[in-house]
């Protein structure tokens, strides 16, 4: 498998540490939108794309964020745990799922690197970081 186009898109604005969007597309023929480029306290790093985790309520089926008290639809209070959340998420306080991520150590490195490449490039080209430059917001 080629990573055969890597497109970035720098951030400014409110949230600081989110530097840029990245789309990657391999072997062109597939596309991964909305990999995050993020300064961490140590170091900058690439988050995947990721979706809220959610859960339906008992009442009326509607699916609602994990920490929520009362159900967005009916108004029903809705649990604080339940065990099938606990079960499916491992972790209780896991509020987002990755949808596609590598598998594994040594792809993720490639990957991490080759973003990374390609965002220093495109930041040392001078092009400006961008409320507006994401094209999927």
């Amino acid at each position: 498998m080629e990573i055969t186009e890597i497109r970035v898109f720098p951030k400014e604005g409110q949230d600081k540490k989110l530097k840029a969007y990245v789309t990657v597309t391999f072997d062109n023929v597939f596309v991964v939108r909305n990999i995050k480029i993020i300064e961490g306290k140590d170091h900058v790093f690439i988050a995947m794309p990721s979706k809220k985790l959610r859960f339906s309520c008992p009442k009326c089926s509607f699916k609602n964020e994990i920490e929520s008290r009362f159900c967005n639809k009916c108004g029903v209070q809705l649990p604080l745990v339940r065990e099938e959340d606990i079960a499916e998420n491992a972790d209780a306080k896991l509020q987002h799922r990755d949808i596609a991520h590598p598998i594994t150590k040594e792809f993720r490195e490639i990957l991490q690197s080759r973003i990374m490449e390609a965002f220093n490039k495109e930041i040392a080209c001078g092009r400006k970081p961008s409320v507006d430059n994401h094209p999927f917001d």
